[in-house]
């Protein structure tokens, strides 16, 4: 019977082109997305764009723009990469721009505020924008965001509105008790586990209109907008259709019991993610998520990602020069799941020439070209069980694995061709010959049914071939 699953990622800023952060954050919830749909579940898959808040009303100011026009014209860009990454087919976007979500916004303020824990005060503040975030000094270094060390801590001094944060210390800590899984991995999960220990503070959640007008208006107060964050995260129910759609949210999003929704996010949002968004979910009287899975930073020669230090590595250029399924390949498999790890493009044309072209690429190619050549018609291939341990990689989000289950398989199979030489049987012994060549091509597909989620273009490609009984054009032309 299919099960429902909730799968969201964070929505991107549109302040920027989409990066190679945002990109391995993508793929490794498509990657799930498209195991658990093989598995015969039905998959709620949502991403978008996060389109308020101070960086994009500056950013639009500076070049001159509408915010909402602005948006428009960097959303489409970020919705491009459906197609470039070669995302789930049934994939929602949605955009903090659309008039459903800015009411379901104003809907949850509806709901906190009516539970007591909206209220307003004058207040002054450190703040990073980068983060759009407030900064205790001690999370600041030389008066720094260790994050975004390139902007200035700015100081707000206005009356905002503010949610009840201190109210769910308790609630937050009962919850992760009781929920050992909550957050993965570990050592997250503690991280987040200790920030809450230490007491919580209430935080901003509107910003006066005069100053800052991009946002979604406050409830019965034209003076305000929502704060970024607080608009932002309420995007993961608002495409489901809450609150109209409960059916809908209630299968997907699950119950207080059964909680049902599974969120990706980099580790630079756990605080976000599994604290404040969770708070405030209890504060609306809904049910909390699931689980978050937390990823590492991609460096880049040992540095975090930056505009301002010229090392930002563009997905879309290196799809245009080595294909959708290299770019899938080396973030799954290359790229630690959960620590940050170093991208170079070396080290990227290493694994792409070893493993892809010499590797699977020549595989498929060497084993279609004997079927193609002695076999009178295509090998009847069946789907089979995926294997225990390539299941239990992904169960547990360690896509490293999954891909070195995978390939472990395919260079078994490139040593059975070099120890059972079926070129050269077919030649004295055609009918032991032809049964190598079939096994080859069943073994094939077997390993080809494991690649469909991880790099579903290939895959097609390689399942195409068999059925057609030919040799498939190059999948991975080799790079010099």
């Amino acid at each position: 019977m299919a099960k429902p699953l909730y799968l969201t990622t964070t929505l991107p800023y549109v302040n920027a082109e989409p990066h190679l952060g945002f990109a391995l954050e993508i793929v490794q919830a498509d990657i799930l997305a498209r195991y658990r749909a093989l598995c015969g579940d039905e998959v709620f898959f949502n991403t978008g764009t996060d389109e308020h808040g101070v960086k994009i009303y500056r950013k639009a100011g500076e070049e001159g723009k509408d915010p909402q026009a602005y948006a428009d014209e960097y959303a489409a860009k970020f919705k491009q990469l459906k197609g470039k990454l070669g995302l789930y087919p049934d994939l929602h976007f949605v955009r903090t721009t659309d008039a459903h979500h800015k009411a379901a916004a104003q809907e949850f303020w509806r709901r906190c505020k009516a539970n007591g824990d909206i209220y307003k005060k004058n207040y002054k503040v450190k703040y990073c924008v980068g983060c759009e975030l407030e900064k205790t000094d001690s999370e600041l270094a030389d008066g720094k965001c260790p994050v975004h060390p390139t902007l200035t801590i700015e100081v707000i001094e206005e009356e905002n509105y503010f949610f009840k944060f201190s109210n769910y210390q308790k609630p937050l800590l009962a919850m992760y008790a009781k929920r050992p899984d909550f957050v993965v991995p570990d050592f997250r999960f503690n991280e987040i586990r200790r920030f809450v220990e230490a007491g919580l503070e209430d935080f901003s959640i509107s910003r006066l209109k005069s100053k800052m007008p991009w946002g979604v208006a406050v409830p019965d107060d034209p003076e305000h907008v929502q704060y970024v964050w607080f608009d932002a995260l309420i995007n993961y129910i608002s495409t489901l259709g809450w609150p109209e759609d409960e059916e809908k949210f209630a299968k997907f999003w699950g119950t207080i019991d059964m909680p049902n929704a599974i969120q990706m996010a980099g580790k630079d949002q756990i605080r976000q993610q599994a604290a404040m968004w969770q708070a405030m979910l209890m504060s609306a009287g809904l049910p909390p998520t699931k689980q978050i899975v937390i990823h590492g930073f991609i460096t880049v020669g040992g540095e975090k990602m930056s505009k301002s230090v010229g090392n930002v590595i563009d997905p879309l250029a290196i799809i245009d020069e080595y294909g959708v399924d290299a770019l899938r390949y080396y973030l799954a498999r290359h790229i630690h799941p959960f620590e940050d790890s170093d991208f170079t493009m070396e080290k990227f044309k290493d694994a792409y020439n070893a493993n892809l072209a010499n590797g699977l690429g020549n595989l498929a190619a060497r084993i279609m070209q004997l079927a193609e050549k002695n076999l009178s018609e295509p090998v009847d291939v069946e789907s089979v069980p995926l294997p225990q341990e390539f299941t239990s990689a992904l169960d547990s989000y360690d896509f490293n694995a999954a891909f070195d289950y995978a390939w472990g398989r395919i260079q078994m199979l490139d040593r059975k061709i070099s120890e059972t030489e079926p070129f050269k049987v077919v030649k004295v012994d055609t009918d032991k010959g032809k049964k190598l060549i079939g096994e080859l091509v069943t073994e094939l597909a077997a390993i080809d049914q494991m690649l469909e989620p991880l790099i579903p273009s290939t895959s097609g490609a390689i399942i195409n071939a068999i059925i057609a009984n030919k040799k498939p054009d190059n999948l991975f032309p080799r790079k010099e």
